[in-house]
């Protein structure tokens, strides 16, 4: 009778809890109270969260080899969840504002800057260079781009990069306003920008073709994604096959969302992830999303002065990927300093210039270090 009672207890998972299951536990409990209480991202940081929580369960089955949430990681692993979710990302943009104002594809290449001063950095602590690049561009806070290069380059360090990755798109909010507050003076951030020009349905129907040619041509290893993008957002904007469009822009998006997230999430337990490599990627991927942020914002400065003050530097933060947070974020530091500033609508072209940007300097590192 002992034994069977020995037996039963060994097969409840209270016994087998570690304090790095602890840990992780409490953090997917904090993730789950931003998302929910705070509104941080929740349609990122709820699934990554839950996932993260049934990771840390101990005896929990979930990322075994037959386990459910293992078999959706395949197509994580694999690479074929970032495309779709691109496709989805591009239906839902409207990228009027970058056709209506080109100058501010240059913010968005500027807020890349993250990316290389933290590839930089995994290279000066001994990382190899693939293993560099996949670190690096988390700087472009672009979750998608992060695992589809990582799946190719690093693929033994897909699941600290990914949670970086999401984590810092989901934490936008609180990452960014104290940099955009530190580098650009109060009067700047007053700017009101003029409003922006009409676009014609043939522009936005022209744009996805011209930049899938144009950017095939140049950078052939970047179209799978860049090209995913442009499909979802040529299906937005030709106006003949709405069915579609509605698809991506929810069913497709909402349903790869929840399977990325949750599998991205039950990635990180807490006997594997919490090592000091895997917590050296979360802090440089920080610093890449950092450097990004204050790159948009000093060429945001620049340009503010050649342009006589006609540009509002924080529109240069939204230079990174997430979109469309970073945008969100620009619009509610601006209106902080001037209730009158609405600048949305400006940041949007940097925002989605950014996600232009983080695909093709990923399709660079492919062709340099794969």
């Amino acid at each position: 009778m002992f034994q069977q009672i020995l037996e039963f207890l060994d097969t409840v998972g209270l016994m087998h809890m570690t304090y790095q299951n602890a840990i992780m536990v409490l953090v997917s409990l904090v993730l789950l109270y931003l998302a929910i209480k705070k509104g941080y991202e929740p349609l990122l940081l709820v699934p990554i969260a839950f996932g993260v929580l049934l990771a840390n369960l101990p005896l929990s089955d979930v990322m075994n080899p037959d386990g459910f949430i293992y078999q959706i990681y395949q197509g994580v692993k694999l690479g074929v969840f970032p495309p779709l979710i691109f496709v989805g990302v591009g239906a839902m943009t409207d990228f009027g504002p970058l056709i209506a104002n080109p100058i501010t594809l240059l913010l968005g290449a500027a807020a890349q800057l993250g990316i290389f001063i933290a590839f930089l950095g995994a290279t000066a602590l001994g990382y190899t260079l693939p293993q560099a690049g996949s670190i690096g561009i988390i700087g472009g806070a672009d979750g998608p781009t992060a695992i589809y290069l990582t799946s190719r380059l690093a693929p033994e360090l897909l699941a600290p990069i990914a949670i970086a990755a999401y984590s810092y798109m989901a934490l936008v909010p609180i990452i960014q306003p104290p940099i955009m507050k530190a580098l650009v003076p109060q009067k700047e951030r007053e700017i009101v920008m003029a409003q922006l020009r009409p676009v014609s349905q043939t522009e936005r129907i022209l744009f996805p073709i011209v930049v899938t040619i144009v950017g095939g041509l140049l950078v052939p290893s970047a179209i799978t994604l860049l090209g995913s993008l442009m499909l979802g957002n040529l299906l937005r904007e030709c106006k003949v096959v709405e069915r579609l469009s509605q698809t991506a822009q929810n069913e497709l998006i909402n349903v790869v969302t929840i399977f990325i997230g949750l599998s991205v999430g039950a990635t990180a337990k807490g006997t594997t992830f919490l090592t000091p490599a895997t917590l050296g990627i979360i802090a440089l991927g920080l610093v890449a999303f950092a450097g990004g942020t204050a790159g948009g914002v000093i060429l945001g400065r620049i340009m503010c002065a050649l342009s006589g003050g006609r540009i509002n530097p924080l529109i240069g933060a939204a230079g990174v990927s997430a979109v469309p947070m970073a945008a969100r974020v620009a619009q509610k530091v601006g209106q902080e300093a001037n209730p009158s500033n609405f600048l949305l609508m400006h940041a949007m072209g940097p925002n989605v210039s950014g996600v232009i940007g983080s695909a093709v300097v990923a399709g660079v590192f492919l062709a340099a270090l794969g």
